[in-house]
């Protein structure tokens, strides 16, 4: 039995850190091309629907072949609203029902489509789970981690660690148990898990383990930079854009 998925790319206006980041270019084209085009070249979606409050956005949208079927609500849309509200306001008004969608984010361009099709795929063979997501292997470990005292004269490790004959602390980064964080570069699931739970991931989630600069997110200009040069180094690739540059941004 085939499964109905649809790609949900939420790109809202108004960002704080990186300014019209959706759309801002990199490499000739916005950041929100490589997330419609990465979601077209996965083939594996019945539907790319980008998840906006802005009408220019939508328009950029639209050109590079995603479907805008209606603008999201303002109060969906601000710097502290979650993810589960313009989700679960978007996923009944699509007048079709879907078994899955993924969040393609823009902000994470070296995803590449073939992250999603071995998500899904993994999804597809865990029953067991309701969401897949990305994680990757921390760098600074949560075992090194200390609470300072309010007084700020002396501190504590963040994780108990008494149990232990040598304190993750003391010990070398090879010998810590693997602790992952996750990034914002895969996230499927079921639909009926929004309804069940009320949450976007539900109660069991599968990990994702991302490699290289899969899990790269631009939050700041400092992630933007680094995109860019990874970029112009050969280092990280791009999905392949087929239409020629938005005009107004080009």
């Amino acid at each position: 039995m085939s499964r109905r998925a649809v790609a949900l790319i939420g790109a809202r206006s108004g960002s704080e850190r990186v300014a019209g980041k959706n759309v801002r270019l990199l490499a000739g084209h916005p950041l929100l091309a490589y997330a419609i085009e990465t979601a077209r070249q996965a083939g594996v979606f019945e539907r790319i629907v980008v998840s906006t409050d802005n009408e220019d956005i939508a328009k950029v949208a639209r050109w590079y072949g995603a479907d805008v079927p209606f603008l999201r609500p303002a109060e969906y849309a601000s710097s502290t609203s979650p993810d589960i509200e313009w989700i679960a306001w978007t996923l009944p008004r699509l007048g079709e029902r879907f078994d899955l969608f993924a969040i393609v984010r823009a902000t994470n361009p070296f995803r590449g489509p073939d992250v999603i099709r071995r998500g899904l795929e993994q999804l597809l063979a865990t029953p067991e789970a309701d969401s897949i997501r990305a994680v990757e292997l921390v760098k600074q470990h949560p075992g090194k981690m200390w609470e300072v005292t309010i007084d700020g004269r002396t501190m504590m490790p963040l994780l108990d660690q008494s149990h232990l004959d040598v304190a993750w602390h003391a010990g070398q980064y090879q010998a810590l148990p693997r602790v992952y964080v996750q990034n914002s570069a895969l996230e499927i699931a079921w639909t009926r898990v929004v309804e069940a739970t009320g949450t976007r991931e539900g109660r069991v989630v599968a990990p994702y383990v991302t490699q290289g600069y899969e899990g790269l997110n631009i939050d700041d200009e400092d992630d933007f930079e680094l995109a860019e040069r990874l970029v112009a180094d050969g280092r990280a690739r791009l999905p392949v854009v087929e239409r020629e540059p938005y005009p107004a941004a080009s």
